[in-house]
Order: structure tokens, then C-alpha cells, then sequence
């Protein structure tokens, strides 16, 4: 999983935040770079090929965008061209940042491997259960990283069941087929090779009591594979939290203004705010470190200020029987640790030692 250093990849998620607008979303690829991102991602779909006519939008979207239009109409006003994938791919390149998207039908899925060839694929969790497009994701024979909104264990598990099946480019797809491509021992090297799992809470914005961080932990220990988070959470606490439980991606959406009009705005980052997440995510990272018990060399100098030695607690003359009348425990660390003091006990002292002196 090439995709994945040793740090923590931050995706700041543009998504449809450019609004259609090909300048704004050259300029959200500018922001994500000066916030310190790893990467940029945007939505790649067709309205039609997305929707049908009659849908109706989410609560929050009629909240946020015109309650007359349908979620079509919604959505065809927030597609960008291919021409503009090209142009935002470069200008990210060209900002250090790694250009990502997100299809949510079959052609979009064929533009961003055939013509951008996009290494890593990201697939939103409204098509966890999207069986052919998962499919056509795991045959497109790249790296995937797969959010889990609205998803419970079992669901999560019947996806990765058909990537395991496309990954090991089998035919005759059934539902037999994809368990037992789970199942196998070149299925689950796929997989790990392959795919890290976000959880995410799929409401915009998220209450924070709906974020249960532990559920990456779950998927982890069910799985065995790499998990992260795409957060929806109001602030950056939350995504914080994430990377201190062990989240090896993050996904946050930004936007230049929440008081934009559009369905995501409100639920997204400010610049400041994107920036200040990145670098306190980088913060934790470096506080997680390697779970190893062992002091770290910046406390090792304070070892003997904090801790004690057996002290003599009156003079003790050579060859006077160690007691708890004239042994004492005391600063400075330096001497015989206390932790032994009860195998001191009723020897005899080898010389004479006078009082605070330590106990050798």
C-alpha cells in the first residue's frame, strides 16, 4: 500500500464545495496545500447516471441549497467537466499535494482510472452495498480506500467480499463466489495490501456523541486491516481523537466560506481551521509514538531527582544488622533502589555509614 507512509495521510476533502465553479476549485487545491494536506480530493459523478429525476435531496441539503430543485438538479450544477479534472490534477501535482476522487457511477469510475489513472480510489460509503460498482472499483486494480457510513459489520464484510473477488480477477460473481473469495488466504492478502477502511458517521454535520471513534478499533480487530476516519464533526476535536486511537487516514471537507450556498459548506472547514487541524493531527502523531513501555531519553535526566535510594537514617557502624530503625528511603536516585529494601533487611553492613549516606 504504497499510498500509506509512516505518517498519518490527511485528505482534505473539496468535494463539491467549488460549487461548479472551476476557479473556486483551483483555489480550494491552493488552500489544502497551505494548510499542509497530503492530499486533495474532489467528487467525480454524472447527475443523471447519480440520481433519478424525482429523488428527493437530504434533510440537510434542503437546508443548506434551493428546497424547489430535486437532488438532480441539485447535483448537475455541482459536476466538473473532464477537462477540469485534468487542470485540478496538475495544479495539485504541481502543489505537492496527491489528486484524488471519489466516482459514483460506472463512467466516472472509468474516467479517473483510464484517463487521470489515479492510483488510489476512494469509494463513499452510500455505495458500500453498490455490488457491480464495487466490483468495477476492485477490477480497476488499484489501492482503495472504502468509507463505512451507515454501514454495520456484516455490510462492511459483504463489500470487501466482492473487492476480494474483483482483486483476484475471478469470474462467475454470486454471492458464494465473493464469501468464498473472503475466505481465502489470497483474498485476505488482497485486502490488506489493498484497502483501509474509514469509519465515518454519514450525516453533515455529525454529532459529536454519533462519532464512536472505538468502532475504528472494531473494524481493526474484525478485519485485520488499516482503518481511519472521515469525519463530519463539527471543530477538529474529533478528528484529533481519531488520530490518537490509532487512524492511519484522515478525511476532513474544507471550504473557503461555511456561509457559501451549497449542500456541504456548513459542515466543512475554514482554511484556519483546516490548517489548525493538520497541524495538531501532526502533533498527536508524534505524542502516539511506538506503544514500546520504555523511558524516553528527554526524561532520563530527571530519573535521579525523582526517585530515591536507601539512605543510612542514623550512622551505622561496620557489621550493624540492617533494620527498618536505621535504613531510610530518600532522594537522589542514585544509590540502591528501594525496591530491594527488604532483601537489605537483616544483613550487615560492610563498613561504616553515616546518616543520609546511601546504602551500598
Amino acid at each position: 500500500m504504497s499510498f500509506l507512509g509512516q505518517s498519518i495521510l490527511i485528505i482534505a476533502e473539496a468535494g463539491v464545495n467549488h460549487n461548479g465553479d472551476t476557479d473556486l476549485a483551483m483555489e480550494l487545491v491552493d488552500v489544502a496545500a497551505d494548510a499542509g494536506a497530503d492530499a486533495v480530493k474532489f467528487q467525480t459523478f454524472d447527475a443523471q447516471a447519480l440520481v433519478t429525476a424525482t429523488a428527493e435531496k437530504a434533510l440537510y441539503q434542503q437546508r443548506t441549497t434551493d428546497r424547489a430543485e430535486s437532488q438532480q438538479q441539485m447535483l448537475a450544477k455541482l459536476q466538473l467537466d473532464n477537462e477540469t479534472h485534468h487542470r485540478l490534477k496538475r495544479k495539485a501535482e504541481d502543489r505537492g499535494l496527491r489528486f484524488m476522487s471519489t466516482a459514483f457511477d460506472s463512467p466516472s469510475l472509468a474516467f479517473l482510472v483510464d484517463e487521470l489513472n489515479l492510483p488510489v480510489l476512494k469509494i463513499p460509503s452510500g455505495e458500500i452495498t453498490n455490488g457491480p460498482l464495487l466490483l468495477e472499483y476492485a477490477q480497476a486494480d488499484r489501492d482503495i480506500v472504502l468509507s463505512t457510513g451507515l454501514s454495520t459489520i456484516s455490510e462492511v464484510k459483504a463489500a470487501l467480499s466482492i473487492l476480494a473477488f474483483g482483486f483476484m480477477g475471478l469470474d462467475n460473481p454470486c454471492s458464494e463466489s465473493f464469501g468464498n473469495a473472503f475466505a481465502s488466504t489470497e483474498g485476505q492478502k488482497k485486502l490488506l495490501e489493498r484497502v483501509v477502511l474509514l469509519h465515518c458517521t454519514s450525516q453533515y454535520p455529525a454529532p459529536i456523541e454519533s462519532a464512536n471513534l472505538r468502532a475504528m478499533a472494531s473494524m481493526r480487530d474484525v478485519f485485520g486491516l488499516r482503518i481511519g476516519y472521515s469525519d463530519h464533526t463539527p471543530g477538529i476535536v474529533v478528528a484529533i481523537g481519531a488520530a490518537a486511537l490509532g487512524a492511519r487516514v484522515i478525511e476532513k471537507h474544507f471550504t473557503l466560506d461555511k456561509n457559501l450556498s451549497g449542500p456541504d459548506h456548513r459542515a466543512s472547514l475554514e482554511p484556519h481551521e483546516l490548517e489548525q487541524m493538520i497541524s495538531s493531527v501532526r502533533l498527536v502523531e508524534q505524542a502516539v509514538g511506538d506503544g514500546n513501555k520504555v523511558p524516553h531519553a528527554s526524561e532520563m535526566e530527571n530519573r535521579p531527582v525523582a526517585r530515591k535510594s536507601l539512605v543510612a537514617a542514623k550512622r551505622i557502624e561496620r557489621g550493624e544488622v540492617f533494620s527498618t530503625v536505621n535504613i531510610a528511603v530518600k532522594r537522589p536516585g542514585s544509590g540502591l533502589s528501594p525496591i530491594g529494601y527488604w532483601d537489605i533487611l537483616g544483613s550487615t553492613s560492610k563498613k561504616s555509614i553515616d546518616v543520609d549516606e546511601f546504602i551500598e
